[in-house]
């Protein structure tokens, strides 16, 4: 099922204790309540994937889909 409404590009940041991934992903203003732009389960999916792939440290993976910072190492 599809929400109606405008679709409008966001960046999303996913932080991790190594991570904070930046990606951009499509949020809806739907026709309802056009107060709050919400997401589709496709975009909610792709979040928490990406939340998982910075748990598990694949660098290479969140690259490919974002930009990725990595907290510094303190000595």
């Amino acid at each position: 099922m599809q929400i109606a409404g405008e679709r409008v590009k966001r960046t999303r940041l996913i932080q991790t204790a190594r991570y904070v991934v930046a990606v951009e992903v499509e949020a809806i203003i739907p026709l309802d309540d056009p107060s709050e732009p919400c997401y589709d389960a496709k975009t909610v999916q792709f979040l928490r994937q990406v939340r998982e792939r910075a748990e598990q440290g694949d660098e290479s993976w969140l690259r490919q889909h974002g930009k990725v910072y990595v907290a510094a190492e303190v000595a």
